[in-house]
């Protein structure tokens, strides 16, 4: 069944009101018509089933006919992915895959090695498009949550909200190169239920050194994320994977 994200004022205690690209996504996509059932997710994640009663140009109005409840499909801790800018649509590709795995919220950075340079007069459209792409990911999921995605921080920034997590991990190549494999593993041993993690991910060419010192000053751990080195769009996929194994499965 389909699902879309509402804003609280967009449902009442019985009724729900659909407008924007979803209320063309269900008239013109999906073409559904009057007594077609959706399930609809608001900010306070109240999850209900709506039978559409109006169907019209850019506004779809629905009677709520059931509260639901889920099965739990968050994760039991809240991750944060911090990813170097990388290049191309390759951070598009990120915010969709991550947000199927889990991820709670995606920090873009500007490390030194990231080659793309945003115009800082294109910054709240590029979030506008990257944040639809975690709406629309979170809705195929079936997600309770969508991700935020964040305008794009400096290392110095992010440096700073390290205190605010539990755990922070940095993939860290280097580890990689050496032979240690445990980090990873140990730093997930040690997560309760509700903590917050930040794992912090390097653009192509990876973190220089002096970053990774900067993160480990303020309390991070470096890991390796297995003996192979992969791509910077599929490093936060592998840790939320593992991840996923080590809490949930």
């Amino acid at each position: 069944m389909q699902r879309y994200f509402l804003t609280n004022d967009q449902m009442s205690a019985t009724l729900v009101e659909i407008t924007g690209d979803d209320a063309s996504h269900i008239a013109k996509v999906m073409r559904m018509e009057a007594g077609s059932t959706v399930i609809c997710v608001n900010e306070n994640e109240r999850v209900v089933k709506v039978t559409l009663t109006d169907i019209s140009q850019g506004k779809v109005t629905g009677h709520i006919i059931e509260e639901m409840e889920e099965a739990l499909v968050e994760m039991p801790v809240k991750v944060s992915i911090a990813q170097g800018l990388p290049k191309g649509d390759k951070l598009e590709q990120i915010v969709q895959k991550t947000t199927e795995l889990g991820a709670s919220s995606i920090l873009p950075f500007t490390a030194k090695r990231s080659i793309v340079k945003w115009d800082q007069k294109k910054v709240s459209k590029k979030i506008e498009r990257l944040q639809k792409i975690a709406k629309e990911a979170a809705e195929q999921s079936h997600r309770s949550i969508v991700p935020e995605v964040v305008p794009p921080l400096t290392v110095t920034q992010l440096t700073q909200s390290i205190g605010t997590y539990d755990l922070c991990i940095v993939c860290d190549e280097e580890e990689a190169k050496h032979g240690q494999k445990s980090n990873l593993k140990q730093a997930f041993e040690r997560l309760n239920q509700e903590m917050k993690v930040l794992v912090i991910i390097g653009p192509e060419g990876g973190l220089t050194r002096e970053e990774t010192a900067i993160f480990q000053n303020e309390g991070a751990i470096s890991c390796s994320i297995g003996p192979r080195i992969v791509r910077t769009e599929t490093a936060s996929s592998y840790v939320l994977a593992a991840l996923s194994y080590q809490l949930e499965i």
